[in-house]
């Protein structure tokens, strides 16, 4: 755990520093607006979903993999319509919860971050540029390549998986940035 005493600093900033960027990007910015889209008949889907429990749903949905090959399955893929619906719990969605549960997410990805940086690198590195690749490409696995299985298995549109990608790789940059700008440094002896 030596490296949490080393680099609690850039784990921390880091932290700070992609809250608020990514605080910009998603409120400042118009560049998510378009991720989500209304259904044209949500009243009527949500009148169809009311009481519901919260949770993930498939649509058409099975219970088995075996079920996926009957006639009546195909049929009704066919048919469809094809959806992944997450129902979520009612009444106002609690921004501060979600943005506290991100603030812990984002100090979560940099203390992986520090924890691999630090065993690659060791505790004697001194290059900034060292430090900055090792923790950049580390915190884009978390930020961005993660968003990669919502388009291969939930069907996310690939142009709403690339610009999470690009959010991912920025909160990396910034990660990493903080991380070689605030890596321990040992006096020359």
């Amino acid at each position: 755990m030596e490296f949490l005493t080393q680099l609690w600093m850039p784990i921390v900033v880091a932290a700070v520093l992609v809250f608020v960027v990514s605080s910009v990007i998603h409120m400042a910015l118009p560049i998510h607006k378009s991720d989500k889209r209304v259904l044209p008949n949500e009243g009527r889907v949500a009148d169809a979903l009311r009481g519901t429990p919260a949770g993930e749903y498939m649509m058409p949905g099975c219970t088995s993999m075996k079920d996926m090959g009957t006639p009546e399955m195909k049929a009704k893929y066919e048919q469809g319509p094809i959806a992944l619906v997450t129902v979520m719990p009612n009444g106002v969605p609690n921004i501060g919860k979600a943005l506290i549960r991100w603030f812990l997410f984002s100090l979560l990805v940099g203390a992986i971050t520090g924890y691999v940086a630090w065993h690659a690198l060791g505790a004697a590195t001194t290059d900034y540029l060292r430090v900055f690749q090792i923790t950049g490409a580390v915190a884009w696995m978390a930020y961005g390549i993660g968003e990669l299985p919502n388009s291969i298995w939930k069907g996310t549109p690939g142009y709403t998986t690339f610009k999470f990608l690009i959010d991912g790789l920025v909160y990396a940059l910034v990660t990493a940035g903080a991380f070689g700008w605030l890596w321990p440094r040992v006096a020359a002896g």
